[in-house]
């Protein structure tokens, strides 16, 4: 089996594939202290939960915006999984030219996102993923990567409101009673929601007046759930998005 894993600033999401299906996954928050023996018990736990070891596990990859896992994840994989661990990075076959100004300052997170939209399409897409920061990421009808747009995420722009505004509460994500709130906790989950939901809307609808109205969006990431359903211009929401790019990165660098 492959061993796939997306770590992200807040939550690291990581699975297994047995060729092209997705055996199990799992989240957990990200330490940016771990060490490679920290890490390496939280994926044995984890993995045994569902009867699984890491003699089950025949290759690995991983994708971070951490710098100082990578080391780490490295180890891991040489000290418990017995074979070297693949880092998105540099130097590895992505079957996508990179038409930005800097290559090498693409997020891996970012790059395997629209990797995994662009096969799904094989069209211009843009792919809207739900993270720390809401990343718009979009490929050319030719499969080029274009660049994107970054912002806020939901919950960093939640804790700026709570700490900077002394009345304003802590709130949790969920679905608005309505538009106009009736309470401030009900005020602000919903200009939470549908502003963020706005944002979208007019970011894609922007990406399409360049790239044309059959631009194909794709959401994914923890949040999405949250935010997608008030959004009019997303196709489709897919959270194993970054899984799924991760694998077909490993396919096209193995051997």
């Amino acid at each position: 089996m492959l061993l796939v894993v997306d770590v992200g600033n807040t939550q690291t999401h990581f699975g297994t594939f047995r060729g092209e299906d997705l055996v199990e996954h799992w989240r957990f928050a990200t330490v940016r202290s771990s060490t490679a023996d920290e890490l390496g018990a939280a994926f044995a736990n984890l993995l045994d939960l569902r009867g699984l070891s890491f003699d089950d596990l025949d290759a690995s990859i991983v994708s971070t915006v951490v710098p100082e896992l990578e080391p780490e994840y490295e180890g891991m994989g040489n000290r418990y999984l017995g074979h070297h661990t693949i880092l998105v990075g540099p130097g590895l076959r992505t079957g996508m030219p990179i038409r930005i100004d800097n290559p090498r300052e693409l997020g891996a997170d970012r790059l395997v996102n629209a990797i995994a939209a662009y096969d799904r399409f094989h069209a211009a897409c843009v792919v809207v993923d739900f993270g720390t920061s809401i990343n718009y990421d979009v490929v050319s009808a030719q499969g080029e990567f274009l660049g994107g747009i970054i912002a806020p995420g939901v919950e960093i722009s939640m804790e700026a409101l709570h700490q900077r505004a002394a009345k304003l509460v802590r709130v949790d994500l969920e679905e608005p009673r309505g538009v106009i709130g009736k309470s401030t906790i009900d005020s602000v989950r919903s200009g939470v929601v549908y502003g963020f939901a706005g944002q979208v809307d007019g970011i894609v609808e922007r990406v399409r007046d360049e790239l044309g109205e059959g631009t194909r969006a794709i959401a994914t990431g923890g949040l999405a759930e949250f935010i997608v359903p008030y959004c009019e211009s997303i196709d489709e929401t897919d959270d194993l998005l970054t899984l799924t790019g991760l694998r077909l990165l490993y396919e096209r660098n193995a051997g």
